[in-house]
């Protein structure tokens, strides 16, 4: 599949030339291959200036790859050089995959968005709410209070539940979480991990602010409760094997895939102060609908242009066109009165779907599409999706600690590529 996609890929940098879907091919902005070299240069200074080992950068438009490039190598040690089939860990690429197994529920009318998450979890009912409150000593105690409202299926998927992952401190509760070592349990299943959080408070009340965490692992679980399935079986059957995502899991089981894993730089591994770079080589029972999954860029590639597509990919439907319009339309915006901690990762130019990141606004000194949606993941992988322009990126790295810079620096050269 690759092969063509490249050959394809080497005559639009040779030649500015993309073949096109037929009624697609006038839609959007066109890349300039001056502007794509640009690009490719960016990329080799990283990895020349020893950022990272090596990266994959895919952009598609019109359902044919116009840029398509291996840069370096997949691992330091081992020196293989990066190829179509090195398997990445994708972490938070995992949740948009997730909201749309979530949103085929919804379709058949065995979930609603609007549900109480107790519905399918019968302990949310009886979780409380931490807050803060300081004594005349200035000492500060945890308090527990009341729900206003029940957490939703929603707030799952919008950061809206008072989940919090815990690791970026800023509170009691998140110290909470951060000592309940959620991330430190991969004998650990989906059950095992939310009646643990059902054991702790919310950070805030249901719908008060976006606050990143935990929530699209709660959602992997209530899909199991609801399917009778573990969450990889639902995703197999329901969305992976009939995509042909060959190569996406929640760990590489087989040995002889394990030399085509991509590996960060070795002194590039800290997730967190909690948590290094995880190895997909070991079996892990726990399957994280928020940030499990390794994959290969062809395998996205598929699971993006059927977003793109509006739900369809190969004649097969996996959604309705609306639906994917619901998931990438804003729930955070200002009319639902949800305000935005201060790691509110959209930026100040974006909203939040159901899984996803939407422009809602333009960047100054730029003419970035509005409606555009994507996320990214901490080991360095990040994806967009441009309608407006019939286009889609995906970028493969490991590089925790240089992925927020490289993602607006690529970014910016990609759109800047399309006179954008």
């Amino acid at each position: 599949m690759f092969g063509r996609r490249a050959l394809i890929a080497t005559l639009v940098l040779l030649f500015g030339v993309v073949g096109a879907q037929a009624g697609s091919e006038n839609r959007g902005h066109k890349f300039t291959p001056e502007g794509l070299a640009k690009v490719s240069d960016y990329i080799r200074n990283e990895i020349a200036t020893g950022k990272f080992p090596g990266a994959i950068l895919l952009l598609q438009q019109h359902g044919k790859p116009v840029y398509y490039e291996n840069f370096g190598v997949r691992d330091v040690a081992t020196e293989l050089s990066m190829s179509a089939d090195t398997i990445f860990r994708l972490y938070s690429m995992s949740k948009p995959i997730t909201c749309v197994l979530a949103m085929m529920l919804v379709e058949e009318g065995r979930l609603a968005i609007s549900d109480p998450v107790s519905k399918y979890i019968p302990a949310f009912a009886g979780m409380k709410v931490g807050v803060e409150k300081k004594a005349e000593d200035n000492k500060i105690s945890l308090e527990l209070e009341p729900l206003n409202r029940p957490v939703t299926i929603e707030d799952l998927m919008r950061h809206t539940a008072g989940i919090p992952y815990g690791y970026y401190g800023g509170g009691l509760v998140n110290k909470v979480y951060a000592d309940a070592g959620l991330f430190d349990n991969k004998d650990s299943t989906n059950a095992d991990l939310v009646a643990k959080i059902t054991a702790l408070p919310l950070a805030e009340q249901p719908g008060t602010i976006w606050d990143y965490g935990h929530s699209t692992d709660v959602l992997g679980r209530v899909i199991e409760v609801i399917s009778g399935k573990s969450l990889f079986q639902f995703a197999k059957e329901r969305l992976l094997d009939p995509l042909g995502m060959k190569d996406t899991a929640f760990y590489v089981a087989d040995p002889a895939k394990w030399p085509r894993i991509a590996e960060p730089m070795p002194d590039d591994r800290a997730i967190s102060p909690m948590t290094q770079v995880r190895d997909p080589r070991k079996p892990l029972r726990w399957e994280s609908g928020g940030g499990g999954l390794v994959g290969t860029v062809g395998d996205y590639a598929r699971f993006s242009q059927m977003l793109l597509n509006g739900g369809t990919l190969d004649g097969r439907r996996y959604l309705k066109p609306e639906t994917i319009a619901l998931m990438a339309s804003d729930h955070v915006g200002p009319e639902t009165h949800v305000e935005r901690d201060r790691n509110y990762y959209p930026g100040e130019n974006s909203g939040y779907g159901l899984g996803l990141a939407v422009r809602t606004s333009v960047p100054a000194g730029t003419s970035w599409p509005l409606g555009e949606y994507r996320w990214d993941g901490v080991g360095g992988t990040f994806f967009f999706i441009d309608p407006e322009d019939d286009l889609f990126g995906i970028f493969m790295v490991q590089t925790p600690s240089q992925r927020g810079r490289i993602q607006l620096a690529l970014k910016t050269l990609i759109y800047q590529a399309m006179g954008r």
